[in-house]
């Protein structure tokens, strides 16, 4: 029982750091520029622009890292996973940061985006967790861990989540016109973002999947398009 609760203890110690190891990545500048190196998407102390989130990168493992605030980037990618810009769509507020990053998580004609609700962390709101997955978890919005982003969500319009901790998907042809996804448009927006895959918009006109069970879609969407070599890739960089 006492090594038990010493494993307990260290993994909840560890965990915060885990979050906020330095990883493999790159971004991209407002001119263009795409720059390699490391990132770190939970910074601590204050921003370099009051109410934007940013990310802190280092050129190389030795180099001194610097901060970048949201609005003096496109895009960043942390190992496979993609963010870019975004304010807080119309009828929305997010209450810490109105500029901050978005994962993309499908790169199609029309996009979906993630954003996971969370407090912030020292002036930062964004929240990634390498390798966890992007989705609801079993019990309900935002009922389990989730990969991306995390945005200090406040009020607006529309079902699925907005309040702090609970994960909200977008979709939009940029994230200049991203909405709300919500329970009421899932099943259309769903069938035109993944409407290369015929077995999959069968499922969902099925209503075999909803909101609450997004990390299930993505996953299977995945899969098929795998399964023919035509799995969409996120992007790396540039304006989305």
């Amino acid at each position: 029982m006492r090594l038990n609760l010493i494993i307990l203890f260290f993994i909840l110690a560890c965990g915060p750091v885990w979050a906020q190891k330095w990883q493999p990545g790159n971004f991209t500048d407002v001119k263009g520029n795409r720059t390699v190196g490391m990132v770190r998407v939970n910074p601590g102390g204050k921003g370099p622009i009051k109410d934007e989130g940013f990310i802190e990168f280092r050129d190389d493992p030795k180099a001194n890292p610097y901060k970048l605030s949201a609005s003096d980037l496109r895009s960043f990618v942390v190992g496979k996973d993609s963010f870019v810009v975004a304010h807080a769509p119309q009828n929305e507020s997010w209450n810490k940061e109105e500029t901050d990053f978005v994962q993309v998580v499908l790169d199609a004609p029309l996009k979906l985006y993630m954003a996971k609700g969370g407090t912030g962390s020292g002036g930062s709101s964004v929240h990634f967790s390498p390798g966890v997955s992007a989705g609801y978890g079993s019990g309900g919005y935002g009922g389990g861990l989730g990969g991306g982003v995390g945005i200090s969500l406040g009020g607006g319009g529309g079902g699925g989540g907005g309040k702090s901790g609970k994960t909200v998907y977008y979709y939009g042809e940029s994230t200049a016109e991203m909405k709300r996804l919500t329970d009421e448009n899932f099943e259309d927006i769903m069938i035109e973002i993944m409407g290369d895959e015929e077995q999959v918009v069968d499922n969902i006109k099925e209503h075999k999947f909803n909101l609450r069970s997004m990390d299930k879609l993505l996953d299977y969407y995945n899969k098929m398009a795998a399964s023919h070599g035509a799995a969409p890739q996120p992007p790396k960089g540039g304006a989305f």
